[in-house]
């Protein structure tokens, strides 16, 4: 019979194990300067921290404890259901939301007792707080800014203009006030640079 103890370290492992899982999960963005993509548990920590920077900052009036926690909480059902590429096959992008819904459930059954990240989740899915959309409209833009720094070449090896860019992100980035000034700066020094862009040769 496995011990009180046992059990515990055994949640302990499994969850550890799920960490390891998620480093594995890549996104269709470059690595500054290196020839690999990124992973979800890169981004998530980049986000996290990037958010934290801009609450302080910017003196937001927001919470910034739950920031930071849905900024490392956002992406872990694609640690079952996988990244979802945003210019991806629209029937790709259909699947997005029942794989993922299916992802949380997943969760919900693995660690049903880390009771606050389930509600985290939930609460950034359904983007009706001022934390839960300031993340969200983040999540959006920090790619944008780390391809722009890496001279667009993710942009150029996806085959992606400026006008597909602008249309998936616009409306998205926009749910936050507090980061549509960042937007409106950074879409006008994109125009003023289409050679970051597939098609501007």
């Amino acid at each position: 019979m496995r011990s009180k103890e046992g059990d515990s370290l055994r949640s302990l492992l499994d969850f550890v194990e799920f960490t390891h899982n998620f480093q594995q999960v890549e996104r269709i963005v470059l690595v500054n300067g290196k020839e690999r993509w990124e992973n979800d548990a890169e981004h998530s920590y980049q986000l996290s921290l990037v958010a934290w920077y801009l609450v302080e900052h910017n003196k937001l009036n927001l919470n910034l404890n739950k920031i930071v926690l849905l900024a490392l909480v956002h992406d872990l059902p694609e640690t079952y259901a996988g990244d979802t590429y945003i210019f991806d096959e629209q029937a790709v992008l259909d699947g997005k939301q029942k794989r993922e819904a299916e992802a949380v459930q997943l969760l919900k059954k693995n660690f049903p007792d880390f009771s606050s990240l389930h509600e985290l989740m939930a609460e950034y899915e359904a983007r009706k707080t001022p934390e839960s959309k300031f993340v969200y409209a983040l999540d959006k833009l920090l790619p944008v800014l780390n391809i722009y720094l890496d001279r667009g070449r993710t942009w150029q090896k996806k085959g992606i203009t400026l006008e597909q860019l602008f249309q998936a992100k616009n409306d998205k980035i926009s749910v936050s006030s507090d980061l549509l000034p960042y937007w409106k700066e950074l879409a006008a020094i994109l125009r003023e640079n289409k050679q970051l862009f597939s098609g501007s040769v």
